[in-house]
């Protein structure tokens, strides 16, 4: 059934002798290229030998059943454990995305529904500051416009890993299922009569770029410089500050406001061009291999939500995989790795379909 795994176990052994050699660590760049396929490849060919061994076992366990009846409970016991690898190893044999292990810049933005669609957006800036304290990552706000009545006009937010990877467990594995439009239904806190309002926030969850991943001429740039706006400190609003790039040939805007010195504003508003860059030329790679990601939405517009969150009812439901939950409360609170599993789930099972 596994026939093909023989290759990786063999490519394995090839990258465990080439990572044993001193002078592959010169070049650090292609020491690392090695090493992340190696530790791709490392679960897989463990699970396969742990398969393979399981079946050699349940063999000799058979033979000894023949002659002592005592040894057929372990034979039961050993096919059990060789249906449970098989389906590992058949999910670890699921096609990766090559960003999983990136770290993302997730953006909120308040759509439908004014001040309280802002509030909303605030509401799940929340939810996923705390789900990322929950796992472990890093967070940190890159730039932010915040509505007159509290929550988020627009809130961009850097989430990285810390630490070893495990395959599966990055960030954008498990923040790439976000992108879309979010609906909230509940009795904002402006109704006066009690009445449930429907509004909707847009999320926007990209791979953040390294440098070597998109090449950024600086001929193509123009930075446009003014002066910030909103609260602050001294500086604001009396010197030029905020930064704006621009990318000419592909005319993406990308802008930032909240740090004291005009270098600081650059930098950041640089690193999330590079961040939009490169998902745009990820988009065009996959419509030419016809592979979109069709859980990632770009674009706020679109009319489809992904999910609702009721707050009458504590109720959560993600529309793409059928999931549906009554501990809003608790999901609002950084508790979403059910709802996100949900979605892993999902997207495995389909690419298993389709291999």
């Amino acid at each position: 059934m596994f026939e093909a795994v023989e290759e990786l176990v063999a490519e394995h052994a090839t990258l465990e002798k080439k990572l044993a050699d001193p002078s592959v660590h010169a070049d650090q760049a292609n020491a690392r290229r090695l090493n992340k396929r190696y530790a791709e490849l490392t679960p897989i060919v463990a699970t396969y030998r742990s398969w393979k061994q399981t079946g050699d076992d349940i063999e000799t366990a058979r033979e000894l059943a023949a002659d002592d009846p005592d040894f057929a409970a372990e034979v039961k016991e050993l096919e059990q454990q060789r249906e449970e690898l098989t389906e590992k190893l058949r999910l670890l044999l699921v096609p990766r995305d090559p960003s999983d292990d990136k770290d993302v810049i997730l953006e909120i933005k308040a759509g439908a529904g004014g001040d309280e669609s802002a509030l909303f957006a605030g509401d799940l800036l929340r939810m996923y500051l705390r789900y990322a304290e929950r796992v472990g990552w890093k967070t940190e706000i890159i730039d932010a416009t915040e509505s007159e009545l509290g929550g988020y006009k627009d809130v961009q937010v850097a989430v990285k890993a810390r630490g070893q990877i495990e395959p599966g467990q990055g960030v954008w594995a498990r923040l790439k299922y976000e992108g879309g439009v979010h609906r909230v239904q509940r009795v904002p806190a402006t109704e006066s009569q009690g009445r449930i309002h429907t509004s909707a926030a847009g999320v926007l969850v990209t791979p953040e770029a390294e440098e070597v991943d998109v090449e950024i001429n600086p001929n193509d740039l123009r930075v446009d410089v003014y002066r910030s706006s909103g609260p602050g400190g001294q500086s604001v609003n009396t010197t030029d500050s905020a930064v704006r790039i621009t990318h000419i040939p592909t005319g993406v805007v990308a802008s930032c406001q909240n740090e004291k010195s005009q270098l600081q504003n650059k930098e950041q508003a640089l690193r999330i061009l590079r961040s939009r860059l490169l998902a745009m030329a990820q988009e065009e790679a996959e419509r030419e291999a016809a592979d979109a990601r069709r859980s990632q939405v770009r674009t706020v517009d679109r009319s489809e939500k992904i999910r609702t969150y009721n707050y009458p009812e504590n109720r959560i439901s993600d529309h793409r995989v059928g999931f549906k939950a009554y501990n809003l409360d608790q999901v609002l609170d950084g508790d979403l790795a059910a709802v996100i599993q949900a979605c892993v789930d999902a997207d495995s099972a389909a690419k298993l379909a389709a291999a």
